[in-house]
C-alpha cells in the first residue's frame, strides 16, 4: 500500500510546479512558495500522530487515510478534468485559470495532506509493530525493515515521476491523476485483504492519552527539578514512594526533550531536500535533455536520478557496507542510529555546493550564448550536468532520512511511537517551510526597486547559485549544531 501511496503522492508533488507555472498560470516565486504544500502535508504527521496514539490506534488510522487519499485524488482529477472543457473557460486556460477551479485544486490538495497526516505517522510504524521486540530474530530483522522500507518507496518514487510526469505534460493532466485514484484505491483493497494476518495492539481501555501521561510527565520533571530543600521534609518512605512513581514518568520526559534537540539540528535535510521538487526542476528545464533517439526528458522525470541512486545504494549499503562495518565498529547496525544520520547531513551539505557549482555554470554558458533576454531558449548544457547533484541527495536520504525513521521509532516511548514517525515527517515539512520562507523574503528583498530577483521568472537572469550557496551555508551550521547535539545525547536504551 505504500508504494502506491508514494507512487500517487510523488505523482502530484513532483511535477506540481509545472502544473502551478502552467495550468494554473502562478509566477516561479509564488509556485515555489505555494509548493509550501508539500511542507504542510508533511507536518500534518504531528496532527496525525496525536490522534492515533490517543484514540484510533495505527490500524484505523491508516484505513481514514485510504479513504481520505481516493477522495482527494478523485477531485484533484475532477479539477484537472473539468478546466479542461468547461465551456466557460477562454482558449488560454492557461493564463487564465477560474478563481473556482484553482480553488478546488488546492482543496483537494489538502484533502491529500490530511490523508498524508493519518498514513505517514502510521504506517511504519504499524508495520514495524509486527516485529515481536521479543523475539531476538524479529528484532534484528526489523533494522532491516527501515533500510527496504525506504528502497519500496524509491520504486514508487521512481516509476511514478518517470511515468506519471511523461502522461500528465502529454496526455493530460487528468490522465495522470486519474491513474493515481485508481491505483490508491486498488492498494486500499490490498490492504483491507490483508487484516486477518496483522497483529494489531489497542491502547488498554480506560487509560490516558499517551500525550496526556506525556504532559503529566513533563510537569512533574519540571516540578522535581526545580524543587525547593523543603519538599526533602517528608519521611525516607515517601521519598523511595515518590520516586518510585515519577522515575518513569521522568525519564519519559526527558527522552521526548533529547529528541527535540537532535530533530532541530537536522532541519537543514529538510530544507534542502525541497529543492528537488521546486528548484531544482525548474533548472532541468532550461537544459538540453534529449536522450537517444531524439526523445526529451520531461523535467519531472530528472527527480527519478534521486530514487535511481537510492535503489543502487539500499542494497549495497544493507548487504555490503553494513557487515563490513559492523566488524569495524562491533556495533550490530554497522553504524550508530546518529552516525548515520550525521553521514546524512554531510552529504546533504555536499549537494548544495554542488548545486550551486552547477548553476552557476548554467548562468555562464546561458551569457556565452547570448541567452540571457531569451527565457524560452534552451541553455546548451546536457542535463547530465544536474546527475551530481541528484544523486547527492538521494544518497544523503539512505543514510539521513533512514536513520532519522528508525532513531525516532527507536528512542520514543513504545505509547508514542506514530508521533515517532511524525517527527521524522515534520523534519522536511519545516524544512519546506523553512524553504518557501526563504525564498519569498529573499524574493521580495532582491526585486525591490526594479532589480531581477533571485527567483525571476527568467531562470537565465536570476541568481538560484546565490541561493544554493546560501543553503550550504545553512547546512554547515546545521551540521556543527548536529555534531554537539549528537555528541551529548545519551540514548534511551
Amino acid at each position: 500500500m505504500e508504494v502506491a501511496s508514494a507512487f500517487s503522492y510523488y505523482g502530484v508533488s513532483a511535477n506540481l510546479i509545472t502544473y502551478l507555472t502552467g495550468p494554473l498560470g502562478h509566477s516561479n516565486a509564488a509556485a515555489a512558495a505555494g509548493g509550501n504544500w508539500w511542507g504542510r502535508a508533511t507536518l500534518m504527521p504531528l496532527l496525525g500522530a496525536f490522534v492515533a496514539d490517543s484514540w484510533l490506534g495505527r490500524y484505523r488510522s491508516i484505513i481514514l487515510a485510504c479513504i481520505l487519499y481516493v477522495m482527494g485524488y478523485a477531485m484533484i482529477t475532477l479539477s484537472s478534468v473539468l478546466s479542461t472543457h468547461h465551456p466557460s473557460l477562454p482558449d488560454n486556460t492557461s493564463s487564465h485559470p477560474l478563481s473556482l477551479q484553482v480553488a478546488f485544486f488546492y482543496a483537494s490538495l489538502y484533502l491529500i495532506a490530511i490523508a498524508q497526516g493519518a498514513d505517514n505517522p502510521c504506517a511504519l510504524a504499524f508495520a514495524a509493530d509486527q516485529f515481536d521486540p521479543d523475539h531476538p530474530r524479529e528484532c534484528a530483522a526489523r533494522s532491516s525493515l527501515f533500510n527496504w522500507w525506504y528502497f519500496s518507496l524509491a520504486i514508487g518514487i521512481t516509476i511514478s515521476v518517470g511515468v506519471v510526469s511523461y502522461i500528465q505534460e502529454n496526455l493530460g493532466w487528468g490522465i495522470g491523476f486519474g491513474m493515481l485514484c485508481a491505483l490508491m484505491l486498488c492498494a486500499f483493497v490490498v490492504f483491507l485483504l490483508g487484516t486477518p494476518t496483522y497483529r494489531l495492539y489497542d491502547a488498554t481501555p480506560g487509560t490516558d492519552s499517551p500525550f496526556v501521561l506525556l504532559a503529566r510527565s513533563l510537569a512533574v520533571l519540571v516540578q522535581h527539578d526545580n524543587a525547593t530543600s523543603s519538599s526533602l521534609l517528608g519521611t525516607k518512605i515517601e521519598y523511595q514512594l515518590e520516586y518510585k512513581d515519577t522515575a518513569t514518568k521522568k525519564e519519559d520526559a526527558r527522552a521526548v526533550l533529547r529528541l527535540l534537540s537532535i530533530w532541530v539540528a537536522c532541519l537543514a535535510y529538510g530544507v534542502a531536500f525541497a529543492q528537488v521538487m521546486t528548484l531544482f526542476n525548474k533548472q532541468g528545464r532550461t537544459l538540453d535533455r534529449h536522450i537517444f533517439g531524439g526523445l526529451e526528458l520531461p523535467p519531472a522525470a530528472l527527480q527519478t536520478l534521486g530514487p535511481a541512486s537510492i535503489l543502487l545504494f539500499v542494497p549495497i549499503y544493507d548487504r555490503v557496507l553494513v557487515p563490513v562495518l559492523r566488524r569495524a565498529t562491533g556495533t550490530l547496525s554497522g553504524l550508530t542510529l546518529l552516525q548515520r544520520v550525521g553521514t546524512g547531513m554531510v552529504l546533504t551539505l555536499a549537494s548544495m555546493l554542488v548545486a550551486a557549482l552547477v548553476e552557476t555554470r548554467r548562468l555562464e554558458t546561458a551569457r556565452e550564448h547570448g541567452l540571457v533576454d531569451d527565457p524560452e531558449a534552451t541553455v546548451p548544457m546536457c542535463w547530465a550536468w544536474l546527475v551530481p547533484q541528484y544523486v547527492l541527495i538521494g544518497v544523503a536520504g539512505v543514510f539521513a532520512e533512514v536513520g532519522m525513521q528508525e532513531f525516532f521509532y527507536d528512542q520514543m516511548p513504545s505509547e508514542l511511537r506514530s508521533l515517532g514517525m511524525a517527527l521524522y515527517y515534520s523534519v522536511i515539512g519545516m524544512g519546506n517551510f523553512i524553504s518557501g520562507t526563504l525564498v519569498s523574503l529573499i524574493d521580495r528583498i532582491t526585486s525591490n526597486g526594479g532589480g531581477d530577483s533571485w527567483f525571476a521568472d527568467n531562470l537565465n537572469r536570476a541568481h538560484l547559485d546565490y541561493f544554493y550557496w546560501l543553503l550550504a551555508g545553512f547546512s554547515a551550521a546545521q551540521l556543527a549544531l548536529y555534531l554537539h547535539c549528537a555528541s551529548t545525547y545519551v540514548y534511551s536504551h
